[in-house]
């Protein structure tokens, strides 16, 4: 698989080989050592996350305190999705920019977004299934959101797939400057040395 780091620093977007023939193909989805290599430590995984989408639905931007945050590894076994990953840490180079890529059945692309960032998608069709590995249980008073039609951030959706489809919770959730404001974004720092202590752990394990 290639596996490449985004403009946003800890997301990762992997793209598996396929092997096609006259049964149909296959191909590996997840290998936790070449995504250990490219992000610095595997996911601990704790958690199998699924959701099924009408054509325009849009879920996101959510995200979890710092630590332990939820590290996702996204793929869609059915339809298409354009995935959005959105730096909302405070302090970051890039804070407040996003990087989107198309997720389907074609190229059978996954996305690994690390912890500490946001993370939203759009369907493109009808009955798109979206599978998520995360990396810690859920846990409600950890989970926020802010709404994906801030026009502070300007995501954009395609404009063929019709009247976008958003939960109360997310059309009401806060904008970026409202979630800075009331101290719901982690910091660059934070998420860093989060993700750093579980580099190093790796690496001492590696080497026991």
């Amino acid at each position: 698989m290639n596996i490449r780091e985004l403009s946003i620093a800890g997301a990762f977007e992997v793209t598996p080989r396929q092997f096609p023939d006259d049964r149909g193909v296959f191909w590996e989805w997840y290998r936790f050592d070449a995504l250990a290599n490219a992000v610095g430590h595997p996911i601990n995984l704790k958690q199998g996350n699924g959701s099924v989408s009408r054509k325009g639905v849009v879920r996101g931007i959510h995200f979890a305190d710092v630590p332990p945050s939820q590290a996702k590894y996204v793929q869609v076994l059915s339809g298409a999705i354009i995935d959005y990953v959105v730096d909302i840490r405070v302090g970051s180079p890039t804070f407040g920019e996003w990087e989107a890529v198309r997720l389907d059945t074609v190229d059978r692309r996954a996305l690994y977004i690390s912890e500490g960032l946001g993370h939203a998608f759009v369907a493109l069709e009808d009955n798109t299934t979206v599978t998520y590995l995360v990396s810690e249980t859920y846990s409600p008073t950890r989970e926020h959101g802010i709404t994906p039609i801030d026009s502070t951030i300007g995501l954009t959706f395609p404009t063929d797939i019709g009247e976008i489809l958003l939960s109360p919770k997310d059309t009401d959730a806060p904008t970026l400057v409202e979630a800075e404001r009331d101290n719901l974004l982690p910091s660059y720092d934070a998420a860093r040395a989060f993700t750093r202590s579980l580099s190093q752990r790796w690496s001492a394990s590696a080497r026991d």
